[in-house]
């Protein structure tokens, strides 16, 4: 057995070889966790909600009004990263459904959690956003954040592995062709 930074090392960002979990990532309201239980659900996976791995603190800025900042979202995005590695050493399948805004965040996903991940950007207008998240109740972000959301966004570069679904797809639709291209880069 090779050394966990041996390991890492070895994943890279090589966007050749095959994904071994998939985030579903994209700004707030897009609707990410409704795709990623879709995917998970066909694909047998572990689903895994970002938002239960932010601290109490994380949470009561963002309600507040308050963006976070890189410092602020590292120690989250590395309890994410974590429970991915966690769940996959324990041979679960996994679909994470996190924000994943920069470039940055995804490459620290990928090197923190020792495999390959595929990302399934759900992604639409700042209309068609802003009218999804304004109707979402019982959630910590307000909609006043998505402006700052859409700012911090850093869309799929062409050498990152992974697919830009439409926001207003059906679930199922959007599910298939994630699915789709997972199959095709598996």
């Amino acid at each position: 057995m090779t050394d966990v930074t041996d390991q890492i090392a070895a994943y890279g960002t090589d966007v050749s070889a095959p994904a071994a979990a998939v985030v579903v990532m994209g700004v707030a309201g897009a609707g990410k966790s409704t795709l990623a239980v879709a995917i998970a659900d066909r694909l047998s996976a572990v689903f895994v909600e970002a938002d239960d791995l932010h601290s109490a603190e994380a949470k009561a800025q963002m309600a507040a009004g308050i963006p976070l900042t890189d410092e602020d979202r590292w120690p989250w995005l590395g309890r994410v990263a974590a429970r991915v590695r966690d769940e996959l050493a324990m041979g679960h399948p996994v679909v994470a459904s996190c924000s994943a805004l920069k470039r940055s965040y995804r490459e620290f996903l990928t090197r923190v959690s020792g495999t390959r991940l595929a990302f399934v950007h759900v992604h639409g207008s700042e209309a068609e956003l802003a009218e999804r998240i304004g109707h979402r109740t019982g959630h910590f972000m307000p909609a006043s954040m998505l402006a700052s959301q859409l700012v911090t966004l850093e869309p799929l570069a062409a050498d990152e592995r992974g697919i830009v679904v439409p926001l207003g797809l059906p679930v199922d639709d959007a599910a298939a062709r994630a699915l789709e291209f997972l199959r095709r880069h598996a």
